[in-house]
């Protein structure tokens, strides 16, 4: 398969280019990136070509991986569909439901694999985690916390991002929790969400359709000491908690594109498509409402 990236920040230079370039099923075929300069150096670094125009690279390639934020993300991975293109994307993705609903159904009439990069659910211990959770069932309650120390610490390559300091924890972090949670506790019926706290802390509370609630605190401004992600689920079984993961994303994003390659292989959706990410976009855009309305349930 041939691939091409879409992004020049710091996460494409950290994780995408790494990953394509290091994978041995696929052809890292280009980069495109809204700054000419920074798509030559990054396609120099990894020996492939800058394209200037994103067209001609989707053009040439079979596949693209996304690293930009949320709202030129869903845009162009319309654009990438519609011209045949399978998807490899970041979360969230999009910044509102009627763009990531467009992305969703631009994969399905094109009838292309996508695959989202949920970190933790690419990652073996947690997914087993997950699966198993989701089989036995009986959850009473469950409880996250997923604390960044982007806006704590000043050496942060993300610090600056136009998109974190709009959107915050909510949509940065907020994803990655509720992809750990929905599979196992199912879809929420009511969200109420309150801003407490440093920064961009916020506080979710979710009434899911199988009887549990949860609970989540999401932060990118807590202190770099205190930063760090956990789950915990409480039910007929006991107690049990997310296993940590001590894994580079390099690895881990090179099991998010053996999944594109399986999906466009079988035709077979993963469970982190554009489907699914669209579940987890309603979720977040619930809460950002609830926010905006005094924390009422939504």
């Amino acid at each position: 398969m041939r691939i091409g990236l879409l992004g020049t920040g710091p996460w494409a230079r950290v994780a995408h280019a790494p990953a394509l370039s290091g994978h041995p099923d696929v052809d890292f075929a280009g980069v495109w990136g809204r700054r000419p300069e920074a798509a030559g150096e990054l396609a120099a670094v990894h020996g492939t070509r800058a394209y200037d125009d994103v067209d001609a690279l989707l053009a040439d390639v079979d596949a693209v991986a996304v690293a930009l934020p949320p709202a030129v993300q869903a845009g162009l991975a319309v654009r990438a569909a519609r011209a045949g293109c399978h998807l490899l994307l970041d979360k969230p993705l999009a910044p509102t439901v009627e763009e990531g609903l467009a992305v969703a159904e631009a994969a399905e009439e094109a009838q292309v694999a996508s695959v989202v990069f949920f970190t933790t659910r690419f990652q073996p211990e947690a997914e087993a985690w997950i699966t198993e959770q989701a089989r036995r069932g009986g959850w009473f309650t469950g409880r996250v916390h997923w604390l960044g120390a982007v806006f704590g610490d000043a050496g942060s390559p993300y610090a600056a991002s136009p998109w974190r300091r709009e959107k915050g924890a909510l949509w940065d972090v907020g994803p990655h929790a509720l992809s750990v949670l929905l599979p196992v506790l199912g879809e929420p019926r009511r969200v109420t969400a309150a801003a407490y706290g440093p920064g961009d802390t916020v506080h979710l509370v979710l009434d899911h359709a199988g009887g549990a609630s949860s609970s989540l605190t999401l932060s990118l401004t807590a202190p770099p000491a205190a930063a760090g992600a956990g789950v915990e689920l409480r039910g007929d079984a006991g107690v049990t908690v997310l296993p940590e993961s001590s894994e580079g994303v390099v690895p881990v994003l090179g099991r998010a594109v053996d999944a594109l390659l399986t999906a466009a292989r079988t035709g077979v959706p993963h469970a982190c498509d554009a489907g699914f990410a669209l579940r987890v976009t309603r979720v977040l855009a619930t809460a950002e409402a609830s926010l905006r309305g005094g924390g009422r349930p939504s």
